[in-house]
């Protein structure tokens, strides 16, 4: 846990002399969904290799940069890529970039991500704003010597994603014509996808959506006293009794193809979170 502390502290730093100014919301992009960000908004990116302490995205549809944007006159950070457990980080390496977040200001977070849809009555292709959440990973990024400048040792998570932002993403949809369902997210360790028995089970126990990632980082952002807003994009349906067979390919395929529905939401919501800076 020290060597983290190190290099989360060492991260932030070095991202407060290099960006113009530290805006006060953070924007997490999943699996493919970097593409509505148009380059007239990007004020600086930041290679994740260029900052001192960070981990590198490994995966396929992760950019691996630091976006310093502006999304209609609103100042985000966005990190256009994310670290996984089943790449081989530690949960303290996976949510490094929310603790620099939350070190350099940071006061709202966007999760975003690529999931499956278990609600039978979710469409593919469609958007789900998160509720609530289920740890499946085997992993909690708060295991280990709690820091107390960052977070209780024992935060209540009784409601991790802030109402206040599901409101407003819910009129933002509404402003753009979008459909938003609302569920359950659980996240698993990966990179398997699942059997129809581990489906079954998941839906059972009250899923609608199922991925690998978000839930370790909306934890620590909740940790830190961020309000939490989580996005799923539905790449694919997960019917256990007529499963169709999937690939990471396909689920980028669609992950693309939403993503423009994800900008248009995003574009809705993020002027309406206030943050404006020059």
């Amino acid at each position: 846990m020290h060597d983290i502390r190190n290099r989360v502290e060492t991260a932030a730093a070095w991202i407060k002399k290099a960006c113009q100014g530290l805006p006060k919301i953070g924007l997490v992009l999943g699996s493919g969904l970097g593409n509505w960000i148009e380059a007239g908004t990007i004020r600086k990116r930041i290679p994740y290799s260029d900052i001192p302490g960070f981990p590198v995205s490994t995966v396929e549809g992760h950019a691996g940069a630091l976006l310093e944007a502006q999304i209609k006159g609103v100042s985000v950070f966005i990190f256009s890529g994310r670290f996984h457990l089943y790449e081989g980080y530690t949960p303290h390496e996976v949510t490094l970039p929310v603790r620099v977040l939350g070190l350099l200001g940071a006061e709202s977070l966007i999760l975003t991500n690529a999931a499956g849809a278990l609600n039978p009555l979710f469409a593919t292709g469609g958007l789900m704003l998160l509720t609530d959440h289920i740890n499946m990973t085997g992993h909690n990024p708060l295991t280990g010597p709690n820091v107390e400048a960052w977070g209780p040792r024992f935060p209540d998570m009784s409601q991790v994603y802030c109402p206040a932002l599901r409101e407003k993403a819910m009129q933002a949809a509404l402003a753009c014509g979008q459909r938003l369902e609302q569920g359950v997210y659980v996240a698993v360790a990966g990179p398997s996808l699942e059997t129809p028995a581990e489906t079954r089970m998941y839906r059972i126990v009250g899923a609608d959506a199922i991925g690998m990632s978000t839930v370790p980082e909306a934890i620590i952002a909740h940790h830190m006293g961020m309000k939490v807003l989580g996005i799923s994009c539905l790449t694919n349906k997960n019917l256990p009794d007529c499963m169709a067979a999937t690939s990471h390919e396909d689920i980028l395929r669609q992950a693309n193809e939403s993503a423009a529905a994800l900008g248009s939401l995003l574009s809705a919501l993020i002027p309406n979170l206030g943050g404006r800076h020059g």
